[in-house]
């Protein structure tokens, strides 16, 4: 398995939201993903005179790209972290303020390409779906032990799954039986599970439960929700941030930060408005824009991608 057949979704463009904001000698840019490394690389080679600071949880993509990075030398800074762990990995470092962050969330191609890591419904493998091996529940302890509403709460919140009871009233039945262990049998239950109509839409009908167990394995949306505002935070003024996302749910909390952070949120009515209330984000893009026709033709995992731009303007105000 190697690094470079990993290809980086809308690389050019998040390249082109970060540049102002890196061109300056000692500029830090925080890649909170890194995974196989492809948007690190081209950060470090489109930006010599910048630093990269990059994290990920999973300890095989951290020995992957360090080995991608090497050439780079002290130029890349590793770190064996959780995205939402970035102030603290951040002050270790002694590093106050950074001029970029990029967010690549979701599974890593990495992740999707192991067969045996079970993130993958298309192939038969032990149902993991831990995106750091070392620590946390796996997949098939949560479908085997998780009570019965709090499993259909997850496949309605994460998976957005519309026939979460009649899944999860067919797991519960199942693993009585036997608990489970690999993803084709699941796969195949979920088969079973679902009328007719529903088989018909939206591509493999398992792509949502496994989404669902996927983010609950890895506190997915948990550690967005802290990680956006602690980005934004760690910003310096003119300091900028991209985030792609893969589906609606991260895309939301995402669009929230950044609101929040553009908008005036003086009282209504003052003649002068305050600095305090002064927005401290300008938005880089209209809405979530959306990876070209072509690049999902070159690679189809970019196709449910949502990158978000912000740029800091102000610091917070006491």
């Amino acid at each position: 398995m190697t690094a470079t057949r990993h290809v980086p979704v809308m690389l050019d463009r998040c390249l082109q939201l970060l540049a102002p904001a890196l061109a300056a000698p000692g500029a830090v840019v925080v890649d909170c993903t890194l995974g196989l490394g492809g948007h690190s690389e081209a950060l470090l080679s489109t930006f010599p005179a910048a630093r990269l600071v990059a994290l990920d949880r999973d300890k095989e993509a951290l020995r992957l790209s360090g080995e991608r990075l090497a050439p780079y030398g002290d130029r890349a800074t590793l770190v064996h972290a959780v995205y939402d762990e970035l102030p603290d990995v951040l002050d270790r470092l002694g590093i106050p303020r950074v001029q970029g962050v990029l967010f690549d969330l979701g599974v890593s191609s990495m992740q999707l390409d192991e067969a045996e890591r079970g993130f993958a419904y298309a192939q038969d493998a032990p149902l993991d779906m831990r995106m750091d091996q070392s620590a946390g529940m796996s997949a098939a302890e949560v479908l085997n032990t998780y009570p019965p509403g709090e499993l259909v709460r997850i496949l309605r919140a994460y998976g957005e799954e519309k026939q979460a009871k009649r899944i999860v009233s067919a797991i519960v039945r199942e693993r009585a039986d036997k608990p489970f262990g690999n993803s084709a049998r699941l796969v195949e239950l979920i088969r079973d599970a679902l009328p007719q109509a529903a088989k018909r839409t939206g591509g493999n009908p398992a792509k949502r439960t496994f989404q669902a167990l996927r983010i609950e394995v890895n506190g997915e949306l948990s550690s967005v929700e802290a990680a956006i505002p602690a980005a934004v935070k760690a910003l310096a003024v003119g300091g900028r941030i991209a985030v792609l996302a893969y589906h609606s749910l991260e895309d939301r909390l995402v669009k929230q930060v950044f609101a929040a952070g553009a908008t005036v949120t003086a009282p209504p009515g003052l003649p002068v408005v305050p600095e305090r209330y002064q927005p401290r984000l300008k938005l880089l893009t209209r809405g979530a824009e959306l990876p070209t026709e072509e690049e999902v033709a070159e690679n189809r995992r970019a196709a449910p991608a949502r990158l978000r731009g912000a740029e800091r303007i102000r610091e917070d105000v006491r």
